[in-house]
């Protein structure tokens, strides 16, 4: 009879226990030193090897040949240990012994010396399962068991087991195995099986294993099994039904461009190949948490990526978005994951979240919002969007183009502003980035893309406009005008000079001089009464 590749290659030494070291070395101490714990409590995540330590360490505190504090596996002990046929070594189920009255069996139990080797073992699977009635059972013989018997509890979530038992145990935790350390062993299973695996599905399986090596061994064997020749990544994708590291680089792609006809055709696709939706929002989920990791913390990123795109991808793609709309994607796919549990149309609901993703403006959430202004800000700092003002009117020539007489006899004013030469196209956003590099608070503040000081070029000066008297006085100063004068000569390839002016000053003096121009030339306007 086929027997499963976790089950067939499930470590016999701890010697064999992938990725942890510290656990089993610590362990392998005790045994060689004879500095054994009455209890053992081994917690972490699903397939990380705590089980299959617990029965090692049974066999190896019985092994009548240890070898460095690991068992023999050849002695009468520890095959007895190995086929099941041991009374002395009970592996129980929390799960489905949870009751006061298992416990009450145990512990009556517990007090014969042992038959058939020198320690009476008990390995309790998912202790956290236990009643609360179970738990106060167990307190009294946990804490002082008779010198030939040895506990060893295993439990995913340590949170739900009292303290009561943890004060009474050695505590080992179990962490989660590399995706590198899983993908040797893959490749080892691979070869003793007579496998052809692809280093690059070795790398996939082993991402998606999650950090569990019993799940990763159950991959290969369902995609093995499933399929002939060379086991590739693309052989991995069609077997588990996800749509791989370039479909969602793809999908993405449409995502950052705001293309929603695109993104949807691409989904129907993947619908259309029987991809799972589920698997598809993780996939999308772990891309859009490196984009977030790439961009806030780039150089610790290369060890935290989840390795569902390489480094290279996730840098060219996470540019592509800013910090809160990386925020917003990740909480849509995960709420529209969970919903998934009581959903009546998995379809519906991804394609309504691929929806919202390409178009923010759907939603009038405060981190929508503060998404697509953070989009428009990064545009404007990057040029990709100038702000212009209104073009100037010339200067009046003569008197005939300042004074034009309408029906009313009345006097129309006529800007005279100076007439702006036209500036290159996100020359004012640069010189504001690397001015206010330059400069310290609070003058930086002053210079702005859309701030209250704005750069106009007239010829060979550089005028620096201010919305009111108080900005003027602050960037009216040697320091300020030379370094602007600087920045604007290196970027137009000529010679500047820099000065400041208040738009209120200016139009103060421009009726003063209109008005003085009136008194000099009362004689040819003509004012009614």
């Amino acid at each position: 009879m086929y027997q499963a590749l976790y089950r067939k290659y499930r470590p016999q030494t701890f010697d064999d226990v992938v990725g942890q070291m510290a656990v089993t070395q610590t362990l392998k101490t005790q045994l060689q030193s004879g500095r054994l714990s009455h209890a053992y409590l081994f917690t972490g995540s699903r397939g990380t090897g705590k089980t299959s330590s617990a029965k090692i360490l049974a066999k190896a505190v019985n092994c009548e040949n240890p070898q460095d504090g690991n068992p023999c596996n050849r002695c009468k002990s520890c095959l007895a240990i190995d086929s099941g046929s041991c009374m002395d070594v009970l592996e129980i189920d929390a799960a489905s012994n949870n009751g006061v009255d298992n416990v009450r069996d145990l512990r009556d139990d517990a007090i014969y010396s042992p038959s058939q080797v020198k320690m009476r073992v008990y390995i309790i699977d998912e202790v956290h399962m236990l009643s609360i009635s179970a738990f106060n059972a167990l307190l009294k013989i946990i804490e002082e068991p008779p010198e030939h018997l040895l506990f060893i509890l295993a439990t995913t979530e340590l949170h739900k087991v009292p303290a009561t038992i943890l004060s009474r145990c050695q505590r080992f935790s179990f962490r989660r195995i590399s995706q590198e350390d899983i993908a040797e062993r893959l490749q080892y299973v691979a070869y003793q099986e007579n496998l052809e695996l692809d280093e690059t599905a070795a790398r996939v399986l082993a991402r998606l294993a999650d950090g569990g090596m019993r799940d990763g061994l159950s991959l290969l064997d369902q995609c093995a099994s499933a399929t002939s020749g060379v086991l590739t990544a693309d052989k991995v994708y069609a077997c588990l039904g996800i749509a791989g590291i370039q479909e969602c680089g793809k999908l993405m792609a449409h995502i950052a461009d705001h293309n929603t006809g695109d993104a949807l055709s691409l989904l129907n696709r993947f619908y259309a190949e029987g991809k799972d939706m589920g698997a598809l929002l993780d996939e999308l989920a772990c891309l859009t948490r490196d984009f977030m990791v790439m961009q806030s913390a780039p150089k610790e990123a290369i060890g935290m990526l989840s390795g569902v795109a390489s480094e290279e991808e996730v840098k060219a793609l996470s540019t592509r978005f800013t910090a809160p709309e990386l925020v917003r994607m990740l909480d849509l796919i995960q709420r529209t994951v969970a919903g998934f549990v009581r959903s009546a149309s998995r379809r519906i609901d991804a394609e309504l979240c691929i929806v919202n993703l390409c178009q923010p403006e759907l939603q009038l959430d405060a981190e929508s919002l503060n998404a697509r202004l953070t989009r428009l800000e990064d545009q404007v700092n990057s040029g990709q969007i100038v702000m212009q003002s209104a073009p100037a009117q010339p200067a009046p020539h003569n008197v005939e183009q300042a004074v034009v007489p309408n029906e009313l006899d009345t006097v129309q004013e006529v800007t005279a502003e100076p007439v702006a030469d036209e500036m290159p196209a996100g020359l004012w956003t640069e010189l504001c980035v690397q001015i206010r590099k330059e400069l310290k608070p609070p003058v930086s503040g002053f210079f702005a893309p859309n701030g209250p000081v704005q750069g106009i070029l007239q010829g060979n000066t550089f005028v620096l406009s201010c919305t009111n008297a108080f900005a003027k006085a602050v960037i009216d100063k040697p320091e300020v005008l030379d370094l602007v004068s600087r920045k604007v000569s290196a970027k137009i390839g000529r010679s500047v000079r820099t000065v400041a002016s208040d738009k209120t000053n200016v139009k103060n003096e421009q009726m003063e001089q209109l008005l003085q121009f009136g008194r000099d030339h009362s004689d040819i306007i003509n004012i009614k009464d």
